[in-house]
């Protein structure tokens, strides 16, 4: 568990541990919320959302946006676009899914955007005595847009489809069993 430091009244420092403090509720707003409310401004409507958190798991999120993106259910001709979204401890959960599913698809172009976060935690003593502590973090925020249509290439953050690199995906096994195969020999 990381440790998160203020000061409260009385001017000591403030290190919630386990047993002592449990955490009331959690607050957060985007730190550039004023400027810009989404980061991929002029998206049409009905673009899927895929919200990643610390605890969602990734078999659960791949399964309903491939399904989603494929067109399986009830539309039959799929979404053209999802946005994946996470912030603190699941930015790295946000990047493997979108990475996965880049991988599954193919050909489809990404633009990337990274801001940072303002949370606000209230913990409150198990014991009582000390009263309510506030904690005001700043958390790293990302939203990946992955599209099945061409995106702006002058846009920071764009990366555009990546070539498809055989049935293994690695070119050196593929060019191992090219030869493999030509010459008869196993391995």
């Amino acid at each position: 568990m990381p440790y998160y430091f203020c000061t409260v009244s009385s001017g000591k420092s403030f290190s919630p541990s386990r047993s002592l403090w449990r955490r009331e509720n959690v607050g957060e707003h985007d730190l550039d919320c004023a400027l810009n409310p989404s980061p991929f401004p002029g998206l049409p409507e009905g673009v899927l959302e895929m919200r990643v958190k610390e605890g969602s798991k990734i078999r659960n999120l791949m399964g309903f946006a491939m399904a989603r993106m494929q067109g399986e259910g009830a539309e039959q001709s799929g979404l053209r676009q999802v946005v994946f979204v996470g912030s603190g401890r699941a930015v790295t959960k946000t990047i493997t899914c979108a990475e996965i599913l880049k991988r599954r698809l193919g050909g489809l172009h990404q633009l990337t955007k990274v801001r940072y976060k303002s949370v606000r935690e209230v913990w409150e003593n198990r014991e009582g005595g000390t009263p309510e502590v506030t904690v005001h973090r700043t958390v790293p925020a990302i939203s990946i847009l992955l599209s099945k249509d061409p995106l702006d290439p002058q846009e920071p953050g764009y990366q555009p489809p990546e070539a498809p690199m055989g049935l293994w995906g690695n070119p050196t096994i593929n060019a191992l069993l090219l030869c493999a195969t030509r010459s008869k020999t196993r391995f």
